[in-house]
């Protein structure tokens, strides 16, 4: 049921002696908002938090265990009067995963404890639970911003178990990133074919580049012709991206972690005292010292990229997409930058390098790369990738 013809209907009753809003978004049994419509609130929250700043918490309450012993909802519609009871009529609740997670969206944390959660809880469902039934419920508090929790939970879909590591983001916050995700099957996999031909061909087709180039590196500078560095890619899931070497063997690179450090603060600074931000604060260093003399050229006509048709074709980058951030840059996102590390899969190319390059700024170039996930076809990634040799030959912004 589409939560648009759902917010018509006006409905209310009251239920177990607790006021419920609307029947018809509600679980007929429990009381609690069914599953479609409780994701739509969290995401909701959480879009509220990207803005205001300020921390809600998610508890879920994990009872697929007990359901599947006791073989009835009984239990559950208990479960439910008890967390109705305990919690305030602001806080949301409804199913997480129908039939086996209840959750519970705190939209006032107010210096809550989660610990001190946790057992208010489980006293309280130990009052309509046995022993061995309260054993088999399983309770988890998590905070947005992230910031205020690193710890990470899976999100409970198999799908998503098996492929997002601990130090992945915690996709529960993002259930509407998730149903674009699923809805969009047959078109992600279109995206993916584009990417494996695309980089086989363009590999074949400039494989003189990779013969020609690190002879370059050789004969001007020494040390390796590959540079590897632990980039972020969609999720918060680590890879290793792969260069031509444009700088020094063994230079510091404390310089330009301290430049973006500075610049991602003065955009932060600026947005703050309702400013555009400063123009002259460009996302890359223009007099980068540690870049070598070929290297300069090798970056200007975007040459250096050329080994990433391997990240392609691992999966970890796509042909298309947001530059993928470097673990320290990550680090000083404000909320609403990391989304760009979550909409969709990093890339090459995309729409801040045909735009403007290195010429935006930091704040603009992030929301260049949310139009871009908001705005994702086949067809912009067609338009995009005949844009890119303009923007090349063009070379400005390339540092």
């Amino acid at each position: 049921m589409k939560v648009s013809s759902l917010k018509n209907n006006k409905k209310s009753i009251k239920r177990n002696g607790l006021f419920i809003q609307n029947d018809h978004l509600c679980d007929q049994d429990s009381g609690l908002y069914l599953e479609e419509y409780f994701k739509h609130l969290l995401s909701l929250e959480r879009k509220r938090t990207e803005r205001s700043k300020n921390p809600f918490l998610l508890m879920l309450v994990n009872i697929e265990k007990l359901i599947n012993i006791n073989g009835n909802n009984e239990i559950a519609n208990r479960i439910a009067y008890t967390l109705f009871s305990i919690t305030r009529e602001i806080d949301i609740k409804g199913w997480a995963e129908y039939n086996s997670v209840i959750g519970v969206i705190f939209t006032e944390t107010n210096g809550t404890d989660k610990k001190s959660l946790k057992h208010k809880v489980f006293d309280h469902l130990n009052t309509v639970l046995d022993e061995k039934q309260a054993n088999n419920v399983e309770i988890t508090c998590y905070f947005f911003p992230e910031e205020y929790d690193k710890q990470m939970l899976l999100f409970p879909f198999e799908e998503y178990d098996k492929q997002q590591p601990n130090n992945s983001s915690n996709l529960n916050f993002y259930p509407d990133l998730l149903k674009r995700n699923f809805s969009n099957k047959i078109s992600f996999f279109m995206k993916r074919a584009m990417d494996i031909s695309g980089s086989i061909t363009a590999l074949v087709i400039f494989s003189p580049i990779f013969l020609i180039v690190p002879l370059l590196i050789r004969c001007t500078s020494k040390g390796p012709v590959l540079f590897k560095q632990e980039r972020i890619g969609q999720f918060e899931k680590k890879f290793m991206f792969l260069k031509f070497r444009t700088m020094c063997v063994n230079n510091d690179s404390s310089i330009h972690q301290e430049y973006i450090t500075k610049l991602i603060r003065e955009q932060k600074r600026h947005a703050a005292n309702k400013g555009n931000g400063d123009k002259t604060c460009i996302y890359k260093m223009k007099d980068d010292p540690r870049i070598t003399p070929i290297g300069r050229f090798l970056r200007k006509m975007s040459l250096d990229e050329f080994p990433q048709f391997i990240n392609v074709l691992k999966g970890e980058m796509s042909l298309v997409g947001p530059r993928p951030p470097i673990p320290y840059e990550l680090d000083n996102y404000d909320i609403w930058h990391k989304r760009r590390v979550l909409e969709i899969k990093p890339g090459i190319t995309g729409l801040w390098q045909v735009k403007g390059r290195s010429r935006t700024t930091f704040d603009e170039m992030v929301r260049l790369d949310l139009k871009y996930a908001r705005e994702w076809s086949l067809w912009l990634d067609t338009k995009i990738l005949f844009q890119t040799p303009k923007a090349v030959l063009n070379g400005k912004g390339a540092y």
